[in-house]
């Protein structure tokens, strides 16, 4: 069972990240990658100005699920830890409170295409089993967003499902959507050395 983020030693390094709970104070370094188009384009919610954004990003339930991506000192990307209950029937509901994550991520797109996004992201998983004893993460994105599916695939995430058409776009499109997966019991067999 979880106890929430705060039972994370913050902040977490990888090789060359650093990953720490988001501050109001990172609103500004967020939306200065979010605004661009290849960003926006599938994020939730795409603010029309600073001033929206940072409404937004500064809401504590928001706030609450934010991680920040650092390199050499400099937000480079988000990530989102939302710590759920799993579906279960009435009798069970005590033993399926906060035992799963979703997960999302923004990147800056001048960081793009160096391994970075995968690098935290693979961090994020291991922080959901190894330190907040998770036992299921999930994602999710619209199936034309190549590289977050990609990068689901990178870590070792399983597609669960393929709606076809099932996801509403801004651009009032109906987009097919990818849902993915990993479970804690895949994670520790594919790592090498698990115990």
């Amino acid at each position: 069972m979880s106890e929430g983020l705060g039972a994370v030693a913050w902040p977490v390094r990888t090789e060359r990240l650093e990953i720490r709970p988001a501050t109001e104070a990172d609103g500004p370094a967020t939306w200065r990658y979010r605004r661009q188009e290849s960003v926006a384009l599938w994020i939730t919610s795409a603010q029309p100005d600073s001033e929206h954004y940072l409404a937004d990003f500064t809401e504590p339930a928001r706030l609450a699920k934010t991680l920040v991506i650092e390199f050499n000192g400099h937000v480079i990307g988000d990530l989102m830890l939302a710590i759920e209950d799993a579906w279960a029937q009435a009798e069970v509901t005590d033993r399926a409170r906060a035992v799963q994550a979703e997960l999302g991520w923004s990147l800056d797109p001048a960081y793009a295409g160096r391994g970075y996004a995968t690098e935290a992201v693979a961090e994020l998983i291991r922080i959901c089993f190894e330190e907040l004893h998770l036992r299921r993460v999930l994602a999710q994105c619209f199936a034309d967003n190549l590289p977050s599916w990609r990068l689901m695939e990178r870590v070792g995430m399983r597609r669960e499902s393929h709606d076809v058409r099932g996801s509403l776009h801004r651009s009032g499109e109906w987009l097919d959507g990818l849902a993915y997966a990993l479970l804690a019991d895949e994670w520790r067999s594919a790592r090498p050395g698990a115990l």
